[in-house]
């Protein structure tokens, strides 16, 4: 796991500059479930997403050297938005290889923080093409889940639900790439370990539970056409593999319709604008996904709130 100093290292260094996005008690959504359901409301990071948590700390701690000589990512969008961002705050210039498909919020997003875009039609070859602009370049790679300084990056997030909610039972996580997952998890488990963490998959293109069961990070096929494309990259990363091995408790699927379900109860019940990926874990709750204790108190990650106009669902 990401040492819990580290963690707390991270959240002095961001202190300031992203911001500690509030928990947001949810009564209406949660009574018919039996629990006290709360959100952390992500959406309202930063570039519209948990991601400057740890694309900031990782840009924040490298050497001058590396930093000057610019930044480089892949992302579907959140990530790239985070590079882009930080990048923009510490003086720096970004490159991001996106997929084609990407949406044009978060196309634009990046754009408007100054980085240049390498836009690429296939999303399994992806990582390869970034390979390709890194090593002609120069240029410093900031990755986007599996990399321990992302990751405690994302662990703050964690770190402010406890301060929040001291006696929460359950987390419950989106999981793409898995550095999220990995983040909190590690905060949890250190902190009040008896607080069950639940990941929250795709049906249609899990990722964790097949890499789990491979032992090893696996090639996935991901659906093309998602609400959740903040879910959808090649694989799991190394480090948040061994992370979930040790500190998640349970794994869980969501379908396509539960995600536009619940992204319709968070816009209308809890008046928070969300994507796909920011709608999954309290669509796995909403849907009986997850097994739930009366009484518990019980936290939804709403990961983040950067969604087309014209992808919200209206039925």
């Amino acid at each position: 796991m990401i040492p819990l100093d580290e963690i707390r290292a991270a959240a002095g260094r961001l202190r300031g500059r992203v911001h500690r996005t509030p928990l947001c008690s949810a009564s209406g959504l949660g009574r018919p479930l039996g629990v006290e359901l709360f959100f952390k409301c992500e959406s309202f990071q930063k570039t519209g997403s948990f991601k400057p948590r740890g694309a900031l700390n990782k840009v924040l701690s490298l050497p001058a050297a590396e930093r000057d000589r610019g930044l480089v990512t892949v992302s579907a969008g959140n990530h790239a938005q985070a590079v882009a961002w930080a990048a923009q705050e510490t003086g720096t210039s970004a490159t991001v290889v996106m997929p084609t498909d990407a949406p044009r919020s978060k196309i634009e997003g990046v754009r408007s923080y100054g980085a240049r875009i390498v836009l690429h039609d296939d999303r399994p070859t992806l990582f390869d093409r970034l390979d390709e602009v890194r090593r002609d370049l120069g240029l410093t790679f900031i990755h986007p889940f599996d990399d321990p300084a992302v990751l405690a990056g994302a662990g703050t997030t964690g770190l402010e639900i406890l301060e929040d909610l001291p006696d929460a039972d359950m987390i419950v996580v989106p999981v793409g790439g898995g550095g999220l997952l990995a983040g909190i998890a590690s905060a949890v488990r250190q902190i009040r370990p008896q607080s069950r963490v639940v990941a929250v998959e795709l049906e249609a293109g899990p990722g964790l539970r097949p890499a789990l069961a491979a032992g090893r990070p696996v090639p996935v096929s991901r659906p093309r056409e998602t609400l959740a494309d903040g879910m959808t990259p090649p694989f799991v990363g190394e480090l948040p593999l061994a992370i979930a091995r040790e500190a998640v408790d349970e794994i869980v699927e969501v379908s396509e319709q539960e995600i536009r379900n619940a992204m319709r109860a968070l816009m209308t019940r809890a008046k928070l604008y969300v994507e796909g990926a920011g709608a999954a874990a309290t669509a796995a709750l909403l849907s009986g996904r997850v097994r739930l204790k009366r009484g518990a108190r019980v936290v939804a990650v709403v990961s983040g709130g950067n969604v087309d106009l014209d992808r919200i669902p209206r039925e």
